[in-house]
């Protein structure tokens, strides 16, 4: 395994984060930043902190599950509740690695269910190519050019990300 980011450049690359996702958003009473379960939403707490520390604003936070919507299993048992109104918020997707785009689809089909975003924007720590849908991220940690062959792991709890 080769390492890409040690402890002290993730969370500078997680910082580095919020602060773009502050630029962008004028109002950030408005936004609400939705963690792709599972390995998304560590991220989204840890941006969240970063913003209430920055900015001194408690944005809202939520986990989504997206596996009534993905298109390679076929579930019925999805998590279908979304305790917020979502209808003319920004919604921030945050996710650990964008690869092929179908999870973010996922997402936003699922977001589509609960209503009408002003806007969807989406952080991912790492951006690794090789996409299959349409879909670039707003905000982004890192690119890694990667092989299929390879893999990335964002590892949050040891703030590390690396290259098998």
């Amino acid at each position: 395994m080769k390492i890409i980011l040690e402890n002290e450049q993730f969370i500078r690359t997680l910082k580095r984060m919020t602060h773009e996702i502050i630029e962008k958003n004028d109002n950030l009473a408005d936004v609400i930043l939705m963690g792709i379960e599972r390995k998304g939403m560590p991220i989204a707490r840890y941006i969240k902190e970063l913003i209430m520390t920055f900015e001194g604003v408690d944005v809202e936070l939520y986990p989504i599950d997206i596996s009534y919507h993905r298109d390679d299993l076929k579930r019925i048992d999805g998590n279908l509740n979304l305790p917020v109104n979502i209808d003319g918020k920004t919604i921030i997707l945050v996710d650990d690695v964008l690869y092929t785009g179908r999870s973010v689809r996922s997402a936003m089909d699922a977001l589509m269910d609960f209503g009408r975003p002003a806007k969807i924007e989406l952080a991912v720590v790492v951006d690794r190519g090789h996409r299959e849908l349409p879909i670039r991220a707003d905000v982004v940690g890192k690119n890694i050019p990667t092989s299929v062959n390879e893999h990335v792991i964002c590892d949050f709890d040891n703030k590390m990300i690396y290259l098998n």
